[in-house]
């Protein structure tokens, strides 16, 4: 039976003193080209149940996904999704580039509502805050004059907690949207449908063709020699 997610977890931190909570998920992480997207989603102590049917996106089918995906809009406070392409990814490593794209997305929302409170993150690892001697990081924060919002990890958050549910939809919709349009101008890669993934049809290109400006090129990408480009 699938697990409903609800508001339980961001009510508590609500009724702890949090004016603005955030549900933060990750979609293309492991993904061999397009960016790494991450969504973000806002609720306050006015935010009603969410919608019907959200849930983790990859739960859903594309089709759920994109009827859900207007719904969200509308019942988010605020809402977001900031991206890091495959060149930031292979300059500063996955968790730097999930950093930046997760702070791009706070920024989008903070134009509509303000700092956030807290962020609900899926998982275990709090790949959001900047670590004491993460330079990269530190010029990142420097560049959006913002301060990093407290973060609690939690295992299945995209299953259990609305807001973490509906910012996965979010960011799912719109990277699958990116790799669908990137698919037109290299067909071969089949992109629209493995949406860069380590699919068979994504692979047999990547030993015919090679990788492209999309690849991930610091990745060892299967099919081909040249892991670093």
């Amino acid at each position: 039976m699938r697990v409903v997610p609800t508001l339980r977890q961001e009510r508590a931190l609500l009724a702890s003193g949090a004016r603005l909570v955030a549900g933060m998920d990750e979609v293309g992480r492991g993904a061999l080209a397009g960016p790494v997207s991450v969504g973000v989603v806002v609720v306050d102590a006015a935010t009603r149940t969410g919608p019907k049917g959200v849930a983790d996106s990859k739960l859903l089918t594309p089709a759920a996904r994109e009827a859900l995906a207007p719904a969200v809009r509308r019942w988010a406070v605020a809402y977001g999704v900031g991206h890091a392409g495959p060149a930031e990814i292979d300059e500063v490593g996955i968790i730097a580039a999930l950093r930046l794209a997760g702070r791009r997305a706070l920024a989008q929302v903070r134009q509509v509502c303000g700092d956030v409170d807290v962020v609900v993150l899926d998982g275990k690892h709090d790949w959001l805050s900047a670590p004491a001697l993460d330079l990269f990081a530190a010029a990142d924060a420097a560049d959006d004059g913002a301060p990093d919002p407290a973060v609690r990890t939690l295992v299945k958050a995209d299953m259990t907690c609305t807001s973490v549910a509906a910012a996965s939809v979010l960011a799912k919709v719109e990277r699958d949207a990116i790799l669908v349009e990137l698919a037109q101008r290299h067909p071969e890669y089949a992109w629209d449908q493995n949406k860069g993934y380590s699919a068979r049809a994504h692979m047999d290109a990547l030993g015919l063709h090679g990788p492209t400006p999309h690849h991930r090129r610091s990745w060892n990408l299967p099919g081909t020699a040249a892991s670093v480009g």
